[in-house]
């Protein structure tokens, strides 16, 4: 079997711009998830959470490591790994002449790309088949836009984010299991969830909305009314 780690990486943004978070997942050489990290960017693009996605998947990878790095996003992964020569080769100009941009995180990775042995594969985002791992980091960078807060194995919190079921699926029945932890401000056992103030409006699962400053919790997957019964 190879030793070559698999992880993922992805980044999101409510709104283009908008409330931005990244993270990433880690995983053995099997595919086993064994840990992750996600945060904040305040307002930003889905491309700088992308990339920023893929910076700090890098930093966490000690360099001697070989890493098949999974992504969603063509322009990330295209951004480092066949515009960069040329735009380095144009004095960072694109082909029709114009600033590189987000240019300060590519040269980062760039940086951190150099003598490291790192494949890459695009997944596609948002499939009932898709990758388990992108589908992980997918959950826990809106989680963190959402939220505007980190999370992650290193803050404490172990278990890996639930990705939302596709939205296809029907809807659940309410289940008497104790509710378990996903990310940060979740819980396990049963413990209730611990809720927060909203720093950004979003949408409950009941399917109403909140506004920034309301007091929000999770609900499976999702953030939503602290204490919403339907969104159960």
């Amino acid at each position: 079997m190879s030793d070559r780690i698999i992880a993922a990486c992805d980044g999101a943004a409510k709104g283009n711009p908008g409330p931005a978070g990244w993270a990433w997942v880690i995983a053995d050489s099997a595919g086993r998830p064994e840990r992750w990290e996600s945060g904040a960017l305040g307002r930003a693009t889905n491309n700088v959470g992308e990339l920023t996605a893929l910076q700090r998947l890098l930093e966490a990878v000690a360099p001697g490591t070989p890493v098949e790095v999974r992504m969603d996003s063509q322009y990330a992964m295209k951004a480092v790994t066949q515009w960069l020569p040329a735009w380095k080769r144009n004095g960072w100009k694109t082909a029709a002449g114009k600033p590189v941009a987000n240019r300060e995180l590519v040269e980062s990775i760039d940086g951190l790309l150099a003598d490291r042995d790192v494949e890459f594969r695009y997944v596609p985002a948002h499939r009932e088949d898709g990758d388990h791992l992108n589908a992980i980091a997918d959950q826990a960078a809106s989680d963190a836009a959402v939220t505007q807060q980190g999370a992650g194995t290193a803050l404490g919190d172990e278990a890996m984010p639930v990705p939302a079921p596709a939205r296809s699926a029907p809807a659940r029945q309410k289940s008497t299991a104790p509710a378990k932890r996903t990310t940060a401000g979740g819980a396990s056992g049963s413990g209730s969830a611990r809720a927060i103030k909203a720093k950004f409006p979003g949408g409950c699962p009941c399917g109403k909305a909140y506004a920034a400053g309301d007091m929000i919790t999770k609900h499976g997957a999702r953030w939503g009314h602290a204490d919403c019964d339907a969104a159960s």
